[in-house]
């Protein structure tokens, strides 16, 4: 990017209906020299505006590996966020980054890799679930644990239904309450650890979702012995600028949109509840 405070256009070349009020959009960059120079990595997070609304940060959720197009999962919360869910394909919005430091990719091959995703919080994992999955040699043990409030609250039902299928990694599905068709776990996400045979030797934890999931996911995970810095999460924090000019991202000496928005368990812990 030639001005990091400056958008470019991008393009909406489709839309997916995920839930009642989440849907998954698809872009590509209307300059061509844009398109062919942007990379992003796993866990990094874009500015994307609503013309003449707003802007606000979101997680992609696609594979760094193909970033000709890239694809973020919204849920419709705000102002920003409802301007964006009216939007139909071929509509320009405008985009900034990728931006934050992102998920760690290279230093965790060779070890066993455990996903907790809770709601919303898969799409940002799913940015480093299918770059792994293109390298799973690269891996061992692989396990994917997903839970959500409803069966009609998942996010991405085809890929969980292929993921569940795929025989060169585990995979587990619950919801806090099921419905009439619902024939899996029913519970929480962390009702699932005791079922699943957690290996914690040489294990990392990449754990997204509510903040109040990630808290108790994070307990049950130390209470099993996983050490601090092997437990990864993402910080939610009001990112404005994305850069760490503004400030309102600050955590004591720390900017989430600079020095995260990912941090393991370690890093957590030193920082101030309030700031």
């Amino acid at each position: 990017m030639s001005n990091i405070y400056l958008p470019n256009l991008a393009r909406i070349i489709k839309i997916q209906d995920e839930t009642y009020d989440t849907k998954t959009f698809e872009f590509e960059f209307a300059d061509p020299k844009v398109k062919q120079a942007f990379k992003f990595g796993p866990g990094q997070f874009l500015e994307i505006s609503a013309l003449g609304v707003g802007e606000a940060p979101f997680g992609l959720a696609s594979n760094p590996n193909r970033p000709e197009t890239f694809r973020v999962t919204l849920r419709a919360v705000g102002a920003v966020t409802w301007a964006l869910h009216q939007k139909r394909i071929g509509d320009l919005v405008g985009i900034r980054g990728p931006f934050g430091n992102g998920f760690p990719f290279d230093e965790y091959k060779g070890k066993n890799i455990i996903f907790v995703g809770g709601g919303i919080g898969l799409p940002p994992l799913r940015s480093l679930i299918e770059p792994m999955l293109d390298a799973r040699s690269a891996f061992k043990d692989f396990l994917i644990l997903y839970g959500a409030r409803t069966p009609a609250d998942q996010v991405y039902q085809d890929r969980l239904k292929e993921w569940e299928k795929m025989s060169e990694i585990r995979f587990g599905m619950t919801v806090d309450v099921g419905d009439a068709n619902w024939k899996g776990n029913v519970g929480v996400v962390t009702t699932l650890f005791p079922k699943c045979n957690l290996i914690v030797e040489n294990t990392v934890v990449f754990v997204c979702g509510p903040p109040i999931m990630i808290r108790f996911a994070i307990m049950e995970l130390s209470k099993l012995g996983f050490k601090p810095e092997n437990i990864v999460s993402t910080l939610e924090r009001y990112m404005k600028c994305g850069v760490g000019k503004c400030g309102h991202c600050a955590i004591g000496h720390k900017y989430v949109c600079v020095d995260g928005p990912v941090f393991n368990y370690k890093e957590i812990g030193k920082l101030p509840e309030k700031s």
